[in-house]
């Protein structure tokens, strides 16, 4: 019997071919437009609200930093196979079913992402227009950006070529329109307005503001080319976007002196800022949603032995998502972010120090690259990762000493490579995968693939 077909696979469980891949900038665009979007403005406008101006630059540049070593690694690992996140965790120290808690981690967290966004983006339409209430322009907005993922990284790279230029005007607009009435340097050394925070949390809110994004950029860089691709992307976007957009918020911070991010857009550019900032928000809303539903679909995959339609999947979680939207799951916003600042380093921790120091598994990948699909057999569990796993995210919570994000992130790669060293790191277990066949022609029973790249 034919299965549900909705959108576009996108190799959600398969490599990318090398013929579907794209050049370096195009992909840097969506990098980009992840950072430089209304959450960044809202977390440069939480910074300036609770710090002064230098201690919020020094925090911006220490989460970048934490950012642009995760998503390099991890994202070189990604690109060279061409695997999603969480399929990738197969072989590179979770095993078969680590990499189902993996999916469904991701898949959960950014359900509450996209949540957060489309509530924030819904409080602009309420003020903008007025005709309905916050929560059902979540609804409205929400299922708006599902469209748009429904059909993959193509249309995603359409959408990321208007929403990303449009965003970064909306910044240039706010700055002039609201600074030209307020002396930059008494901006920049005046006290903030609001309760004062730490430069130790300020980093912890910059790193784990965008934590899940680095550990997940195998989904974005297994359209890549090249290690180099990976690198000039990640420091382009993730530099750009922290320092530019960041930095915008805490100066309207503490020029308006309040946090509200609606306020400070409505306040500077009007009603077309609030339009144009909504726009801005769909190009980290849809890789929300898009990451989550390639992270359900392995969990599925892994825990039923059934491969599950992306697209379906996709429809799902968005509307599950715009419910959470709507149902004001923004107030959580700085919970939330702390929470994921601890939860998900040790995960890109473990990742790294197995693909390129421990090489447990390292050779079945390497082995099957030029097949189209993963390797055949995967370790059913590897313990030691998930004693790991649990052990440095507990410590990063509770551990007061330095900065949580970093803390639990270096703690799982040396205790990964150490156990490694040691011969800790075993499975338990093999499952067998389905092999290239296999798993290309349940891609190609789904849905069409996407159109190709353009821009080669």
């Amino acid at each position: 019997m034919a299965r549900a077909s909705v959108g576009v696979e996108d190799h959600a469980l398969t490599r990318v071919p090398l013929e579907e891949r794209y050049s370096w900038w195009q992909v840097a665009v969506q990098r980009f437009g992840q950072i430089s979007a209304l959450s960044q403005f809202l977390l440069g406008s939480t910074l300036g609200f609770g710090m002064r101006f230098w201690d919020a630059v020094l925090a911006l540049l220490l989460g970048a930093v934490i950012l642009e070593v995760v998503a390099i690694f991890v994202g070189i690992a990604g690109m060279r196979e061409g695997l999603q996140t969480s399929v990738l965790a197969r072989w590179t120290g979770f095993g078969h079913g680590g990499s189902a808690l993996i999916g469904l981690a991701i898949g959960i967290s950014l359900i509450g992402w996209f949540g957060v966004q489309s509530a924030v983006s819904a409080q602009g339409l309420e003020q903008l227009l007025g005709v309905f209430p916050v929560w059902v322009w979540s609804l409205i907005f929400g299922l708006a950006v599902t469209l748009v993922v429904l059909y993959g990284f193509h249309s995603m790279q359409w959408v990321a070529n208007i929403t990303v230029p449009a965003f970064v005007v909306l910044v240039g607009w706010s700055i002039i329109s609201e600074l030209t009435d307020h002396d930059i340097g008494t901006l920049v050394d005046s006290a903030p307005a609001g309760p004062p925070l730490s430069l130790l949390e300020g980093t912890t809110l910059v790193a784990g503001g965008f934590i899940v994004g680095a550990v997940i950029t195998p989904d974005m860089t297994r359209f890549n080319r090249s290690a180099a691709d990976v690198v000039k992307q990640t420091v382009i976007g993730i530099t750009l976007g922290e320092l530019v957009i960041g930095l915008s918020g805490v100066l309207l911070a503490h020029a308006i002196r309040s946090g509200d991010i609606i306020q400070i857009v409505t306040s500077s550019v009007g009603w077309v800022g609030v339009l144009v900032i909504i726009l801005g928000t769909i190009k980290i809303n849809d890789w929300n949603l898009y990451s989550s539903g390639l992270g359900i679909v392995n969990f599925v995959g892994t825990v039923f032995g059934r491969h599950v339609n992306r697209g379906l999947v996709t429809l799902v979680v968005g509307v599950l998502g715009s419910v959470l939207a709507a149902a004001g799951i923004l107030e959580r916003f700085v919970d939330f972010l702390i929470v994921l600042g601890v939860a998900f380093p040790p995960i890109a921790g473990i990742m790294v120090a197995e693909y390129f120091i421990v090489k447990r598994w390292r050779a079945d990948l390497e082995s099957t690259r030029g097949t189209g699909g993963p390797p055949t057999t995967a370790p059913t569990w590897v313990p030691a990762t998930l004693v790991i796993w649990l052990a440095a995210g507990l410590i990063g919570r509770f551990w007061e000493w330095g900065l949580p994000s970093v803390n639990s992130l270096v703690i799982a790669f040396v205790a990964y490579v150490v156990a490694g060293r040691l011969g800790l790191v075993r499975g338990v277990g093999v499952t067998r995968e389905k092999d290239a066949e296999e798993a290309l022609m349940d891609e190609a029973e789904e849905t069409p693939r996407s159109a190709p790249p353009t821009g080669h």
